[in-house]
């Protein structure tokens, strides 16, 4: 079987089972392991180059995080992703994002906004080198940045409890075809109304670019037929 996984590298700062949970949990967020697939605990130790203790104790977290479901007699296997889970996360993220852009509109700095314009080249420059992962990371990190912006740590706070299912997400969705462009011109006209500290529209083009992006998940992982019926 073709190999995935690649060896941990211990870190002096965390334990070993904390470094293999973070290493599978980015797996099935990155689609290395997909919806629907058995974890083998041995071949992901061999993978990892650890023993089977970590890969078990791993896996636990991840059931308890909603990653992993656990069938009796049968084992570990990486959740699907149904409708509802989508529409539930997109629904709260939707509502969190367009707060967190008229808030931003209100309260942003210049050092903020100048970052922020600094992300539109990096993200344009992940299209055109077709780096879906690099570009997963400047997106996460243009939308960090709006929330830092809104200068409200409670609703920084909500945000990174769905952070791990936004990520999930958030990579198959600018995986769609034509996503990618599509998004960037959604997040130039959210940087456009924040600098003019046009509340309202900063608000209304955030909502909207989450919704697109929902919509835009819904439709390739209809193509790929993942979503469980």
């Amino acid at each position: 079987m073709e190999r995935r996984l690649i060896p941990v590298t211990l870190d002096n700062y965390k334990p070993l089972r904390e470094i293999v949970f973070e290493t599978l949990r980015e797996a099935i967020i990155n689609g290395l392991l997909k919806p629907g697939e058995r974890m083998m605990e041995i071949q992901m130790a061999e993978e990892l180059g650890v023993s089977r203790t970590p890969v078990r104790e791993a896996i636990r977290k991840l059931e308890l995080e909603g990653f992993v479901v656990m069938i009796p007699r049968k084992g570990a296997y990486v959740a699907g992703i149904s409708m509802k889970d989508i529409a539930d996360v997109f629904e709260i993220r939707a509502a969190l994002e367009g707060l967190a852009a008229a808030l931003a509109a209100e309260r942003i700095t210049e050092e903020e906004l100048e970052h922020l314009e600094r992300l539109l080249v990096k993200i344009a420059e992940c299209i055109e080198a077709n780096d879906l992962k690099s570009l997963v990371d400047v997106d996460t990190e243009f939308h960090d940045t709006l929330y830092k912006a809104c200068r409200n740590e409670r609703l920084v706070q909500i945000v990174s409890h769905l952070r791990e299912q936004i990520q999930r997400f958030r990579t198959t969705s600018l995986a769609s075809p034509g996503r990618m462009r599509y998004a960037l011109e959604e997040h130039r006209k959210i940087v456009e109304a924040v600098s003019e500290r046009n509340i309202e529209m900063a608000r209304a083009i955030a909502t909207e670019h989450i919704e697109n992006a929902e919509n835009s998940m819904l439709e390739t992982l209809r193509e790929k037929n993942t979503v469980n019926k």
